[in-house]
């Protein structure tokens, strides 16, 4: 599937989707890494004071529709059309919340919409938007950070956060909030870059490196992993968890444009342990190699993002749940005899 990106002369090439197989829900979580060891307290990964500024500055660099985002936060809302329910309260965190807005077009009919970032600027940006356009939802405007989450407990029927969850320091705890903020039989959407992503990027930088530098240091973040996925639902206390994969490939015409989206979108190294500067001669290896590797034959270079869909809910009694072990009243043997094909 092809279709122009409205930013610039970006295209955006490939979607491939993923449903993850069961066995995802119930696998091993990279975030246990996030313990110190010690029991006393987490592990600072991000600088959040720096992704904060990264947020100022992309409030006012981003363009005002992106192809990307716009496709990540549609498919993400896409979501609401397979509920039967009304979501009249509604929390969008972070990330790409103005798109989430502009795209809503009264799926899930929320009446009133908490729009929230850590970034006062980009919060500003949203409230002139809102007053510019005058559609939409009833909406509320807060600066907040979603590891503590400023919202009431039991407030809302749905939190949507779209590209923004993976840049905290604990996310089972930030889920957890999650759900603790939602009212009984609430659903929490969530789309989060996935460990795929910018993988070409990741190689060129690295061979750089070694080549220019005799050794590498951290330049891009790491990221869940898919198998993660599930688990992190299941250990914040979600019901019903589903997970699915996309994975885009974005075509730029350079490595700077890629590296000027990422601005954009608020998206650059924001690691407690970085080297700060990346010296010129590296940067010039890294667009070489890039070009090498992976280039197109018009001169382009693709990127990939990976996104990782989750759903969840706040437990209710009215929600299916698994029967007991040992309820069944006919076993698998009885069922292979009824259906075995007949010796005659």
């Amino acid at each position: 599937m092809a279709s122009s990106a409205a930013a610039g002369r970006r295209l955006l090439l490939l979607r491939h989707h993923h449903l993850l197989p069961r066995r995802y829900i119930s696998s091993s979580s990279a975030a246990d890494s996030l313990d110190d060891g010690g029991g006393g307290g987490r592990l600072k990964i991000f600088d959040r004071d720096l992704k904060r500024r990264h947020r100022d500055r992309a409030a006012w660099a981003m363009r005002e529709t992106d192809g990307f985002v716009d496709a990540v936060a549609e498919n993400l809302l896409d979501r609401l059309e397979d509920c039967r329910k009304a979501f009249p309260s509604a929390l969008c965190l972070g990330g790409s919340a103005g798109p989430v807005r502009r795209l809503l077009r009264g799926r899930g009919g929320i009446e009133k919409l908490i729009m929230m970032d850590m970034s006062a600027d980009m919060v500003r940006k949203w409230r002139e938007s809102e007053n510019a356009t005058d559609d939409g939802p009833e909406s509320h405007f807060v600066v907040g950070d979603e590891e503590f989450l400023p919202i009431k407990e039991s407030s809302q029927d749905l939190i949507i956060s779209c590209l923004g969850l993976h840049w905290t320091n604990d996310l089972p705890g930030a889920m957890i909030q999650c759900r603790l903020a939602l009212k009984p039989d609430g659903l929490f959407l969530a789309a989060i870059l996935g460990g795929e992503t910018l993988k070409e990027l990741r190689i060129a930088c690295t061979i750089a490196q070694m080549e220019r530098e005799g050794g590498i240091s951290p330049r891009m973040s790491p990221l869940a992993q898919v198998r993660d996925a599930g688990n992190l639902l299941t250990r914040a206390g979600f019901t019903l968890p589903g997970v699915d994969v996309d994975q885009y490939t974005v075509k730029y015409n350079s490595a700077l444009e890629l590296v000027e989206h990422l601005r954009a979108m608020g998206e650059t190294n924001a690691l407690f342990q970085r080297n700060p500067v990346l010296k010129r001669d590296t940067a010039l290896a890294t667009a070489a190699i890039y070009q090498s590797m992976f280039g197109l034959e018009d001169g382009s270079i693709p990127a990939t993002f990976q996104v990782i869909y989750m759903t969840g809910w706040r437990e209710h009694p009215s929600q299916q749940k698994a029967k007991r072990r040992g309820s069944a009243t006919i076993s698998f043997s009885d069922i292979q005899k009824q259906f075995a094909p007949s010796e005659n």
